[in-house]
């Protein structure tokens, strides 16, 4: 059998993208292989652009599998590969570079290089693409959680991102395909469907009268699935018809990804957010009414230039106010193309890291209070494998529906399962808990 060998870098999305493009490879009869352990004939990087360091990253593991085998034909697709074709193919060594679509052409592009080992760049201006390319993944190795892709790129334009470059306008999926492959996921065994996007709260922009909020209502009917988790969503997405989905919805979780960015609102007009922080704020009350003991966890960027320490502090407080569940801390790192690396007050890179480190602080303290309150109560949780470190010692680890990582005896047998489990003990990153019962889903679904 051929091989291939994947490297993905970057976001959730490049990971389904990955999956999507293994299916492929193993209908034409390839074996996969360890990128680092085996020879591949194939070699895929999915690269990715975010920041500088990402491209930088990207070109390492490029040269990397070119080392591994010269015989091999390299290919190359994601962000990088979108936003700078030519300088991929300046590396010697690389036979294909495909962007953010089109991967489906993976295959036939592969067969052509074999017969004439001419490099191919098969990148188009992504710009111009207005449909969805449709790409199934009806199952996920080593995975308990089914990603489910139900939209691609962004029309926000925010000056710190690049992203809209190198995966262009957004644009949703045809709600009968997502339903589709919900109903493969469950039939595979998934009782938790995570649906994501680059800019998911976005679905439904460019249809008529149908949204996100019309889409879990349509998942909401997929016997068999137990959980609908959104992987990220804007507050201006959250309206009245996403908070009575909120309030009603028996599969939503109770856990939202809802990037703030910064909390200032000079900050934030110079990332071009569409929000004040007074929008922001009123939007938590709003979905923690509709959803109480929701967890909210969030994206912060510190140090965006001009950011002084009196934008920094208000940043500091708001988020202390609101009281995330967790929150995800990134200095800001030049990002070569974006209005944002050509501003000239840009802030110290020292200043930048003591903000960081006082920002995961107060985030662990925040992510340790929000477990601390569900100490004695029952949680739903799916176990997803042995703790990190621990094998073999008959613990396995999940996350409750409200996004808490609780760890508890039990063998991997019950992967994948709904557990219903004791919070004994709150921790940051991870809580303890003991197993109450496993839950038949079938009797749930006819309680249901």
């Amino acid at each position: 059998m051929p091989a291939v060998a994947f490297y993905t870098l970057g976001c959730k999305v490049n990971f389904y993208d990955t999956e999507a493009i293994w299916q492929l490879f193993k209908q034409e009869g390839y074996d996969q292989v360890d990128f680092d352990e085996q020879t591949a004939d194939v070699y895929l990087i999915n690269t990715c652009t975010v920041t500088n360091t990402g491209d930088k990253k990207s070109r390492q593991i490029i040269r990397r599998a070119i080392r591994r085998n010269p015989d091999a034909i390299v290919a190359v697709t994601g962000c990088y590969a979108q936003t700078s074709p030519a300088e991929i193919l300046d590396i010697p060594g690389v036979d294909l570079v495909v962007g953010t679509q089109d991967r489906d052409k993976i295959l036939p592009y592969v067969k052509q290089i074999q017969e004439s080992r001419q490099p191919v760049n098969a990148v188009r201006n992504i710009m111009k693409t207005r449909v969805f390319e449709e790409m199934d993944v009806p199952d996920f190795a080593d995975r308990t959680r089914a990603f489910l892709k139900i939209q691609d790129g962004c029309n926000n334009f925010c000056t710190f991102c690049i992203i809209p470059w190198s995966r262009g306008l957004s644009r949703s999926r045809e709600a009968s395909s997502i339903i589709a492959q919900a109903h493969q996921l469950v039939e595979a065994g998934y009782k938790e469907i995570v649906l994501t996007g680059i800019h998911t709260g976005g679905y439904g922009d460019d249809l008529e009268n149908y949204d996100l909020s019309d889409l879990l209502w349509d998942l909401e009917k997929v016997d068999g699935l137990e959980r609908i988790r959104i992987s990220s969503i804007e507050a201006s997405q959250i309206d009245e018809k996403m908070l009575d989905v909120l309030k009603r919805s028996r599969k939503l979780v109770r856990h939202f990804h809802i990037p703030l960015q910064a909390g200032d609102d000079t900050v934030l007009k110079r990332m071009r957010r569409k929000y004040t922080t007074e929008e922001f704020y009123n939007k938590m009350l709003m979905i923690h009414k509709a959803m109480p003991d929701v967890a909210i966890t969030t994206d912060v960027i510190v140090g965006f230039p001009g950011e002084t320490d009196e934008m920094f502090r208000n940043g500091y407080n708001l988020m202390k106010k609101i009281g995330f569940s967790e929150m995800h801390v990134f200095p800001y790192s030049k990002r070569t193309g974006t209005p944002a690396a050509r501003m000239e007050d840009q802030v110290d890179e020292d200043v930048k890291n003591a903000r960081v480190h006082e920002l995961i602080e107060l985030s662990e303290q925040m992510q340790l209070a929000y477990a601390q309150k569900f100490v004695g109560q029952v949680l739903e949780v799916i176990p997803e494998g042995e703790p990190k470190g621990l094998k073999n010692s008959g613990r396995v680890h999940g996350y409750s529906d409200n996004y808490i990582d609780i760890v508890f005896e039990g063998s991997t047998e019950l992967n994948g399962q709904v557990c219903q489990v004791l919070l004994t003990e709150a921790g940051v990153n991870e809580s303890q808990g003991k197993l109450i019962r496993v839950v038949d889903s079938s009797l749930r679904a006819a309680a249901l």
